[in-house]
């Protein structure tokens, strides 16, 4: 176990290093000055080369890259162009935000996804299977740039049973949770069922059915925890995908989070504040999906990891 956790996060940064490489690129290449931005395309020349040599921009790529990987070694994102304060402290005050409401959108998706799956497999065949297979359809077909401003029409401005947007108490995060949950649902549907009537057909299942136990039993016990590798497996794909995908959502919703303070930065073209953002959405992906392996042992203790 300590050998595979070590090789594991060996692991951790040639990938962390791959993805800030090419974010690093990819946003110094792309069209756009943040001078341009900040000062406007009206600004005097002098002036804007005087704010390009203070902010380091006028300096060669490849010194711009290696000054940014050495300070980040040295654990300093560096000063957000645009704000001029610390990329740090700025992304470390939204986080708690992109985190709450992918808590709050996983928890949505399981409270939608496991009732229905369940009964779907118990029911296979029934108009109780077809619906939920139609709710999962739906579910996928309806993306967040569309569910997201039908909601806040229909509950927010014409019932006015939720606030528009912004953070606050529960009722703000109801409409954006479960924009982001409904999707990851009917994903979760559709996998836990195939993995519930795979599963009832295998010999220990039948086994506990000759020995007496209880329907119920047989299903919670034995049907549903050898079916939730799988689930689980999906489970931390779809929770990296809410922290990264939420950036519609948040942008939808005005949620102060990681997605819309990413969204923010490549508008104003801030280099460190896209790089700090990429930074922690890349680390809280690879360590859900770190968990999500040594998870597997706890649901089956046959996984051994090389041991």
């Amino acid at each position: 176990m300590k050998r595979y956790v070590l090789y594991r996060l060996l692991f951790l940064l040639p990938t962390l290093l791959g993805a800030l490489t090419l974010v690093f690129l990819l946003i110094h290449l792309i069209p756009g000055d943040p001078v341009d931005v900040m000062l406007g395309e009206t600004a005097a020349t002098a002036d804007k080369e005087a704010l390009r040599e203070s902010l380091g921009l006028n300096r060669p790529l490849s010194v711009q890259y290696r000054t940014f990987m050495f300070d980040l070694a040295a654990g300093d994102l560096g000063r957000s162009l645009y704000e001029r304060a610390s990329v740090t402290e700025i992304v470390r005050a939204r986080f708690p935000a992109t985190l709450e409401l992918a808590l709050c959108a996983m928890i949505a998706a399981i409270a939608i996804s496991f009732p229905l799956a369940v009964v779907a497999a118990v029911r296979r065949g029934s108009w109780i299977d077809r619906s939920a297979l139609t709710f999962s359809l739906f579910g996928l077909s309806m993306p967040n740039f569309w569910l997201g401003p039908l909601l806040m029409i229909i509950f927010s401005i014409q019932l006015g049973w939720t606030p528009v947007s912004g953070r606050g108490g529960f009722g703000h995060l109801v409409l954006p949770a479960f924009t982001l949950g409904l999707g990851m649902s009917a994903i979760l549907i559709r996998i836990l069922r195939a993995s519930l009537l795979r599963a009832m057909n295998e010999e220990y299942v039948q086994t506990a059915r000759a020995k007496g136990l209880s329907e119920q039993r047989v299903w919670l016990k034995h049907t549903l925890r050898n079916a939730l590798l799988s689930v689980i497996t999906i489970m931390s794909l779809q929770f990296g995908s809410l922290l990264t995908g939420s950036l519609i959502t948040e942008t939808i919703f005005s949620w102060p989070g990681i997605g819309r303070l990413t969204v923010q930065a490549i508008q104003t073209r801030d280099y460190p504040l896209v790089q700090g953002c990429v930074l922690v959405i890349a680390v809280s992906y690879i360590l859900v999906n770190f968990l999500t392996d040594l998870a597997y042992r706890l649901v089956d203790p046959r996984i051994t990891y090389g041991e």
